[in-house]
């Protein structure tokens, strides 16, 4: 298989646990895939209702209804007008594994996407909810025959190694464990944003400012922006990920494509 383009993406499904997932591991892949006119869909399974260390300003259903908005104003920014949010509890998805893996199931049979984007096994920060978003789709991917490509954000070892310092000073990962991360010549898809499609993503996730404010202040603008600036996948088919990685026969190992999203 060829190394992969957004274009090759067809209609996106981006399907994640809380709002501002999705901005933060897919935002250039979604505004490049919408201003090529492709179809983009993303769907947050819940609102994100208990994503704050102050549950007395924030109550759960104060908060729910203030992501809500936020979220709204974020796929504005980056052009995806098909935006839902299921509303299942935040924090508490593992227990509901059926009727997620039903749902997503659901979404898929009607939306008949080409491709499903969502999280890697490691749930990019072992999130509990996260990681149960990624079991959802992949039994939906293997119960429907793999008959849409499925890609999966990950870590590179590279960027672990970068930010390091960063990732253990804010504490980023929610476990003691911590993500091998992929070979870079192992990334199916990688987009690299800079000037006005970078801005635009930071953009986005600023406008989620109740979960991004108190991060951009932490980290600051600049390093903020330089964290977010690039996205990587990997095909979860296994014949598609031993060729990127160059384990087939007479093959050396393929350089990613750098994907850069269109200007408007």
């Amino acid at each position: 298989m060829d190394r992969l383009s957004v274009t090759d993406l067809g209609t996106v499904l981006s399907v994640w646990a809380h709002p501002d997932d999705e901005t933060y591991l897919a935002g250039g892949l979604m505004a490049a895939a919408a201003a090529n006119g492709q179809r983009v869909v993303c769907v947050a399974l819940t609102a994100g209702e208990r994503g704050t260390d102050d549950p007395e300003t924030w109550p759960p259903e104060r908060l729910g209804a203030a992501r809500r908005l936020e979220a709204d104003a974020a796929m504005a920014v980056l052009g995806v007008r098909e935006h839902w949010i299921v509303g299942m509890p935040d924090g508490g998805l593992d227990a509901w594994g059926p009727v997620g893996a039903r749902m997503v199931g659901q979404m898929v049979d009607e939306i008949r996407p080409d491709t499903v984007v969502t999280f890697g096994p490691d749930g990019t920060t072992f999130h509990p909810d996260h990681v149960a978003v990624h079991r959802w789709v992949r039994h939906a991917w293997e119960e429907r025959g793999r008959g849409f490509r499925l890609l999966e954000a990950v870590w590179t070892a590279e960027a672990l190694e970068r930010f390091a310092g960063l990732h253990e000073e804010f504490q980023v990962f929610m476990s003691d464990a911590r993500p091998a991360g992929v070979p870079a010549d192992a990334l199916s898809l990688r987009v690299a944003l800079d000037g006005p499609e970078l801005d635009r993503k930071v953009v986005a996730l600023r406008a989620m400012a109740s979960q991004i404010g108190p991060t951009v202040d932490a980290f600051g603008l600049a390093r903020f922006t330089d964290w977010v600036a690039e996205e990587r996948f990997v095909d979860a088919a296994p014949a598609t990920r031993e060729l990127a990685i160059g384990l087939e026969p007479g093959h050396a190992p393929r350089t990613p494509e750098l994907v850069t999203a269109h200007r408007r």
